[in-house]
């Protein structure tokens, strides 16, 4: 027995703290490499025509968004869509912060729609990516706890 077995640790809150850091570094990352799709719409049509590439699906919502029946449709949809095809997903709070890590690395004057994200390695040149691991590491812990979407709060800078 160890002590924190007798005494019991919350590790909860560094390890959110250390997932949403390793997402701002995977979004980032994948952007650089031109490996990350934004946008419901845009992301739906990728998984259509080569699923095999995805790697990761984030979907991003904030309160008011849980009143929006057509994007939780989406939703639901896309998320069938990746569990029948073995594809991570994540749930994100914080769609401000999210629009400025997008933003940060892309020079456009139309808004992203940041709701949902899909994450691809192509077939020929896979990229490696420590926070990719860490965040995929993450979704098995937490459906082996019966969490089957866990959900990521991004903290506002």
């Amino acid at each position: 027995m160890t002590l924190e077995d007798t005494i019991g640790t919350d590790n909860t809150g560094k390890k959110m703290q250390t997932i949403d850091q390793a997402l701002e570094e995977l979004l980032v990352a994948a952007q650089r490499q031109g490996c990350l799709t934004v946008g419901v719409y845009e992301s739906a049509k990728l998984m259509n025509v080569d699923p095999d590439s995805v790697v990761m699906c984030l979907l991003a919502a904030d309160d008011e968004d849980e009143s929006d029946i057509a994007l939780q449709i989406h939703f639901t949809l896309i998320q069938a869509f990746c569990c029948e095809n073995d594809i991570n997903i994540v749930r994100l709070r914080g769609v401000k912060r999210l629009e400025e890590i997008l933003e940060a690395g892309e020079e456009s004057a139309e808004p992203l729609d940041v709701h949902c994200m899909l994450v691809t390695n192509s077939h020929t040149d896979v990229w490696k990516c420590e926070a990719l691991e860490e965040i995929g590491s993450y979704c098995q812990e937490s459906r082996n706890k019966n969490q089957w979407v866990p959900i990521v709060s991004l903290q506002e800078r």
